[in-house]
Order: structure tokens, then C-alpha cells, then sequence
């Protein structure tokens, strides 16, 4: 359980040209999502949402406990569906075809994002310990994969998607700005041989969340989702180069004034489904523009369907099923599903 060092990746490496042309650029589209969204409640017009989701929304299992805020749901090998109760720090397991409910793990770190890779390992971004770790399902043996950058703690690790070299892309958000203490608000890449990267950071971004890659590898997903007054809550895309760093970014939709995406994932055709939205406010600058619901989103930016959920806080989604074409939701206490017209990658 010893942490993989991180190897800092020099700021030296990276040319003058390229790190002002980046910057620019994300100065760019940190300030015009913000001036682009006050149309967001327009785009649900004239929506053909039956295109997308079969047959009505369908609760599966309600959670009980003391607290309850759901997320992170990820599908295992064998169908079950695992997903987190932060609140309470633990794992869940809902088993689609028994019908039951069980606990995987108690004393998670306060596990947030959840994902299995292709040798059916658990990996969790534990938000409470500020790490990432993965867990031999066989055996029960649990790797930190990484819990330090720059020789400093992360903040707390959100979200994480896998390219198809094995790459792991993760989120991680912090509520300190000096870069000069700690690790700011920011994505980091984990290589296959332990090496960290970090690949965005603040101030280009402000407060990433759910990440994602397109099925055929060639683009990041970011979510960025900022509560607070003129901040992003944006989808941007970026270029995924062969090397594992990114660039031309771009914004696909702006959620603001709205509550801006949660959690999001991709059916095989590329379309984004991303939960987003809110039923009341929260004490924030987030309005009520954004319907709360998993919103579908071609890799050019149109909203081409909308599926509302009943309860606040809608958080992820995630495809599973035997055909790949049940899409489960964590929102609130409960896990929703529903099918739909395209499987899951």
C-alpha cells in the first residue's frame, strides 16, 4: 500500500510558445462561456428526446442511511453496479438481477468517482484521503496509486476515466489558490508505470469534475462545474494527443447561469450524456436555467435530448446492462435507470 512516486514533470519541458498559446486559449473560453449562456433554457426546445431513451426513468434501489448523497456509479464485469454514499463513506453494490443491495466497502475515504479497468480492478478517487487507489477485486488487495504531487497532498480526487493504453485521467479539486503551498484544481494523468502529470491545473481551469474520453480516443471531456459568480460550468473538449497531453480546447455547451454537469459518460457513437441541473437553489450563483436531468450532447455541442430526474442532487451516469444499453443514474438517495437507443463503448 506504499504510494507510487510521483515524478514531476518540469515545467522547463514545456516551451514558452506552447504554454502562452495554451493560455491564451483557455483564457479565451474561461471568459466566453460565461458571456455565450444566458440562452441555456432555449435549447430545450423541440428536442426528439425518444431518439435517445427507451421507455420511462425506472428506480431501482433507494438508500437508507443516516445520510445519503450518491455517486460515482461504475458497471463491474459480472453487471453489478457499484457506486458510492459519500456522506457515510461507503461502497455500494446493487445487483440488477437479484435485486439486492449490498455494501463493498465501509471506511472508503469518502470514495467519490468509481471505475473498473480492463482487468476488472476497482479503481475509486477517494476525496477524503486525497487519493487514488485500486483494489484487486480476486484478492481485496488495495494500491494507492497516488496521493502527492510536487511533494505536496492533493486535494480531493473526484472523477477518473481511462484511455486505451491504460492511461488513467483523474480530477482532482482544492480549495486553496496558492499553487506555491498546494495543489490547485486540476487534472492529472497516472502512466502505466506510475509517473504523474499534471495535465490541467488553475487558473485555465477552475473547478474541474466529471472527465471523460471519446470512443475512439481522440478527445478529453472536461466538466467544469463552479458554483460561484462568472466561473466556468462548461463542457470542454480537448485534443488527446498520442503522447497522453492535451490541447485546442474547445467549449462544447454552457450549462451557466444554470447548475453546470456533474458526471457524465459516452455511448459508442460519441454522444455525451451528462447529469446536470438542478430542483432548487443551493446557496449559490447557480439559477434554476438548467433542468435537472441527463442532458445528451453530440461531440459538436447540440443538445439532442433531455431525460428529467425527480430528486436533487442528480451527480453521474454510467452505461451498463447486458447489452450495454441501460443507463444508471445516482440522484439524490436513489439509483435510477433507464434504457436507451445506443450502447455504452
Amino acid at each position: 500500500m506504499t504510494p507510487l512516486e510521483s515524478k514531476n514533470m518540469s515545467d522547463s519541458s514545456i516551451s514558452r510558445r506552447r504554454f502562452l498559446a495554451a493560455t491564451a486559449c483557455s483564457w479565451m473560453l474561461s471568459h466566453t462561456c460565461t458571456t455565450q449562456a444566458a440562452g441555456i433554457e432555449a435549447l430545450y426546445a423541440n428536442l426528439k428526446s425518444e431518439d435517445y431513451f427507451v421507455g420511462p426513468l425506472h428506480e431501482e434501489v433507494r438508500v437508507v442511511d443516516r445520510k445519503v448523497f450518491t455517486e460515482g456509479p461504475a458497471s463491474a464485469p459480472d453487471g453489478r453496479i457499484f457506486f458510492t454514499n459519500g456522506s457515510v463513506a461507503k461502497i455500494l453494490v446493487w445487483d440488477p438481477a437479484q435485486k439486492v443491495l449490498s455494501t463493498f466497502r465501509e471506511n472508503s475515504g469518502e470514495a467519490n468517482g468509481l471505475l473498473f479497468d480492463a482487468q476488472g480492478r476497482l479503481l475509486a478517487c477517494e476525496a477524503k484521503t486525497g487519493r487514488v487507489t485500486r483494489t484487486d477485486m480476486k484478492t481485496g488487495a488495495i494500491e494507492v496509486l497516488v496521493q502527492n504531487y510536487n511533494g505536496h497532498p492533493l486535494g480531493a480526487p473526484n472523477d477518473l476515466t481511462i484511455d486505451s493504453k491504460g492511461r488513467v485521467y483523474f480530477t482532482s479539486r482544492f480549495p486553496n489558490d496558492d499553487a506555491k503551498q498546494h495543489n490547485v484544481n486540476s487534472v492529472y494523468r497516472i502512466d502505466v508505470d506510475g509517473r504523474i502529470v499534471r495535465v490541467l491545473h488553475e487558473p485555465d481551469i477552475h473547478m474541474p469534475n466529471g472527465v471523460e474520453i471519446s470512443p475512439d480516443g481522440k478527445t478529453l471531456y472536461l466538466i467544469e462545474s463552479d458554483g460561484r459568480e462568472n466561473r466556468n460550468r462548461c463542457i470542454f473538449a480537448y485534443e488527446l494527443r498520442e503522447d497522453g497531453s492535451v490541447e485546442k480546447a474547445r467549449r462544447l455547451i454552457d450549462f451557466y447561469p444554470g447548475r453546470g454537469g456533474d458526471g457524465l459518460c459516452v455511448d459508442v457513437t460519441g454522444n455525451l450524456y451528462i447529469a446536470a441541473g438542478l430542483h432548487k437553489t443551493r446557496g449559490t450563483h447557480e439559477t434554476l436555467d438548467t433542468r435537472p436531468g441527463i442532458h445528451v450532447i453530440s461531440p459538436t455541442g447540440k443538445l439532442l435530448a433531455y431525460l428529467q430526474t425527480p430528486t436533487d442532487t442528480l451527480t453521474n451516469c454510467v452505461f451498463g446492462g447486458f447489452d450495454r444499453r441501460t443507463l444508471f443514474i445516482t440522484c439524490g438517495d436513489r439509483l435510477l435507470s433507464v434504457r436507451t437507443r445506443y450502447a455504452g463503448p
